[in-house]
């Protein structure tokens, strides 16, 4: 493998990771929870760090593009194990809910390794992202029902 394709391969792996945290992030508890019930093996997880619970900063720009202003600050859960076979998970999520991000770390952790890989895409990441794009989806709709087409009639008397 050339020195290319070690870097590409990297980058596609991370990218990966990105999702997966992404998704995790977003996942209800009872999806969390419904999962680790599915798991056959449950993995003996030794928490690393926390999980805590903290403040953030939330900037924000007036338009998308202006100037930075400080927003507010929310609530943000993290968590990192590590498994007994060296796995190391991270996990951050909105809000106070301390037992969804030691969840989602245990799955981060068993997402890295190739044994659980498939097993955490097809029974926790895949349903995930079906009801993100089902929401994303039905919010689209809602919107454009209410969508207005705006239109100029020329009057002819140029």
């Amino acid at each position: 493998m050339t020195a290319a394709e070690k870097t590409d391969a990297a980058a596609q792996a991370g990218n990966g990771r990105k999702r997966t945290v992404d998704l995790l992030a977003r996942a209800e508890t009872q999806e969390l929870l419904a999962a680790w019930d599915a798991l056959a093996e449950k993995p003996a997880a030794q928490s690393v760090r926390g999980p805590e619970t903290g403040l953030v900063m939330v900037r924000g720009r007036i338009g998308g593009g202006g100037a930075p202003f400080n927003l507010g600050e929310v609530t943000v859960t993290r968590a990192t194990v590590r498994l007994a076979s060296g796995s190391v998970g991270h996990a951050q999520a909105l809000g106070t809910d301390r037992e969804k991000a030691r969840l989602s770390a245990i799955f981060d952790a068993l997402w890295q390794e190739e044994a659980t890989k498939g097993f955490v895409e097809e029974k926790l990441l895949s349903p995930i992202a079906r009801r993100i794009a089902e929401d994303n989806n039905r919010k689209a709709e809602e919107t454009s029902a209410t969508r207005v087409d705006f239109f100029t009639m020329v009057r002819g008397e140029d």
